[in-house]
């Protein structure tokens, strides 16, 4: 038998009788059945690291993190765990167009707000801590992440290309709440803020406030498409004090570029991705920031011109030519 941490999958899903299922590698949907030698070891440790009340939490095991999911099934307790990577991938190897790495990395110095979407298990965690990683060695200064639960290794000191330091410091939402640990992250004056997920409407209506006021913001949302995943957080925000309208205009002004992305392939998987991005020189004039602005998300003709034109090597935004 191998240890747990030498097999290669993404998720172990462990049933009330302890038996271990991850995906086959064969077929799309097929798991199979592992048996590793320090499993009992494993399983102590997802069962002694819950809390007691929130069902999603992750544990580090032999230097791996594992995000894991506890749900009370009709024979007993059942976990998921996804394993996460050893270290953040560079944003070169997680096979994205050259062309797109090079306009996401163009937006190292901006601020505004960056969202990744697309369903579960796409690999959005992955993709936007690569990105923020990225930054950090190119800019270096301070990341604030809030995450739960945390899922990529980002903490530490990193050394940038301009000669600096640069310094992230993971954090947990302090009792759940997304809106005041957001609040208290503007306070800590980072020049990177990185929200694990917006899945609450103070956390949209903070992120919205956080990126027109001079950082970087990163996050993810689960949505089906790119006009779902902005529709969404405004829906989210507009559910608090904030207007509908008011939350429109904050996205309209604030937003550096929208991602969604799926995973293709069985065995090795790639990513396939649309995007959609603002013009980063918020005094000029920009059609997308004005259809956002205006709640008539009709952007299939912006998605579908700024893909071929990335394709094609040209500039998004002629008029920065």
């Amino acid at each position: 038998m191998v240890k747990l941490n030498s097999i290669r999958f993404s998720d172990i899903y462990i049933t009330p009788d302890k038996t271990c299922f991850i995906p086959d590698g064969v077929t799309q949907n097929g798991l199979a059945i592992i048996k590793p030698e320090d499993f009992d070891i494993f399983y102590n440790l997802i069962e002694e690291s819950w809390d007691g009340e929130n069902p999603s939490y992750s544990v580090l095991y032999e230097n791996i993190f594992y995000r894991v999911e506890r749900t009370v099934a009709i024979y007993g307790v059942q976990y998921c765990a996804r394993k996460m990577p050893e270290k953040v991938p560079p944003l070169a190897a997680l096979n994205f167009p050259r062309e797109l790495c090079r306009h996401l990395l163009s937006l190292s110095s901006a601020s505004g707000l960056i969202l990744w979407s697309g369903p579960t298990g796409a690999g959005k965690t992955t993709s936007i801590s690569g990105l923020l990683k990225e930054y950090l060695t190119m800019e270096g200064g301070f990341a604030y992440t809030i995450e739960d639960p945390t899922e990529m290794p980002l903490d530490g000191i990193y050394k940038s290309m301009k000669g600096g330091l640069g310094l992230c410091k993971q954090t947990q939402p302090v009792n759940g709440d997304w809106g005041a640990s957001l609040k208290s992250a503007l306070r800590s004056k980072p020049r990177f803020i990185f929200v694990g997920e917006i899945r609450t409407p103070d956390t949209a209506s903070e992120v919205l406030r956080a990126a027109t006021s001079g950082h970087l913001v990163l996050s993810t949302i689960h949505a089906n498409n790119i006009a779902d995943a902005i529709n969404s957080v405004v829906k989210y925000a507009s559910s608090t004090t904030m207007s509908e309208e008011l939350a429109y205009d904050l996205f309209s002004r604030g937003i550096l570029g929208v991602m969604h992305q799926t995973l293709i392939g069985v065995h090795d998987k790639r990513p396939a991705v649309n995007y959609l991005f603002a013009n980063p020189d918020t005094t000029k004039g920009d059609q997308v920031r004005g259809i956002i602005k205006g709640g008539n998300l009709n952007l299939g003709t912006s998605i579908e011109t700024q893909m071929t034109r990335m394709r094609k090597g040209m500039n998004l935004f002629p008029d920065l030519s």
